[in-house]
């Protein structure tokens, strides 16, 4: 790697500035993870990756993204990254991944599965204080294409309801982050059609780690960045409940900031829901 340091990219203060004209209640995201986005503006390193800028994600606009799985992706630029992270929390080896995206003043998105979230709901919390966006992961990971209709929307319910009560103190079915991912991207069109009518976004990826697969940290890196600089800008998968990707995150987003790639942070259309945005 170069060793070679690119300047100081703090966050923009979008989502601060939102919070300075509107009640939170009127915000349709958790009011956790948007004190913790503007708190993180204010890095204690000048040399850190940063979040270069946010973005707004409309389901209306962007119903399903991540060209492994559709043929439509987030509107990035070339070097940009979004980094999203599946199936925790999960204590210790999270907590490890939130040290190293805290070291480098980066947020991220956790896609959560409701039965970790359920079993954590602390860690749920901490994760949205320190700024990152929740998504959801269904109720415990299941095969939803092989499960009747109802059946898998229960199932994604009651992972989105786990997540809720953890966050919230109360059970619901609405989302405060309106972003789903289908665990191993096994969606159906009916399942999609229903998501798309209740304003939730689909998350595929552009690529990924491969970390479900037995390799060493130092493996995984060099996959990662390989695959990186074939693409050049995307979704990125990875699982923070995996030890090798929490041993390899710290370096892998040195290589970021090495290499001039630009860190993204997605967050739901602000203020206006899905029916009454404009573009």
């Amino acid at each position: 790697m170069r060793n070679m340091l690119s300047a100081p990219r703090p966050i923009l203060n979008i989502v601060a500035a939102l919070i300075s004209i509107a009640p939170l209640a009127l915000i349709p995201i958790a009011p956790l993870a948007l004190i913790g986005a503007a708190h993180a503006a204010e890095c204690s390193r000048n040399d850190a990756l940063g979040t270069s800028r946010v973005l707004e994600v409309d389901p209306a606009t962007y119903p399903r993204v991540g060209l492994k799985s559709f043929p439509q992706t987030l509107p990035l630029r070339d070097g940009e990254v979004v980094l999203t992270f599946d199936d925790g929390p999960t204590p210790g080896v999270t907590d490890k991944v939130l040290t190293a995206l805290a070291t480098e003043c980066v947020q991220a998105t956790f896609f959560m599965v409701g039965r970790n979230a359920a079993d954590h709901p602390d860690m749920v919390r901490k994760i949205a204080r320190l700024g990152h966006s929740i998504g959801y992961h269904s109720w415990d990971h299941p095969h939803l294409n092989k499960m009747p209709t109802d059946l898998a929307e229960a199932n994604i319910n009651r992972g989105i309801e786990a997540v809720q009560t953890a966050l919230r103190g109360t059970a619901s079915t609405v989302p405060s982050t309106p972003f789903f991912r289908f665990p191993y991207f096994e969606s159906t069109p009916a399942l999609l059609d229903r998501l798309e009518k209740r304003g939730i976004a689909v998350f595929g990826a552009d690529f990924w780690a491969s970390d479900w697969n037995k390799m060493t940290p130092e493996e995984e890196l060099k996959l990662l960045t390989g695959r990186l600089e074939g693409h050049r800008k995307g979704i990125i998968l990875l699982h923070d409940p995996q030890m090798r990707t929490a041993q390899m995150l710290p370096a892998f987003l040195r290589y970021l900031r090495e290499h001039n790639y630009h860190v993204v942070h997605i967050v739901p259309a602000a203020m206006k829901t899905v029916s009454d945005r404009t573009h």
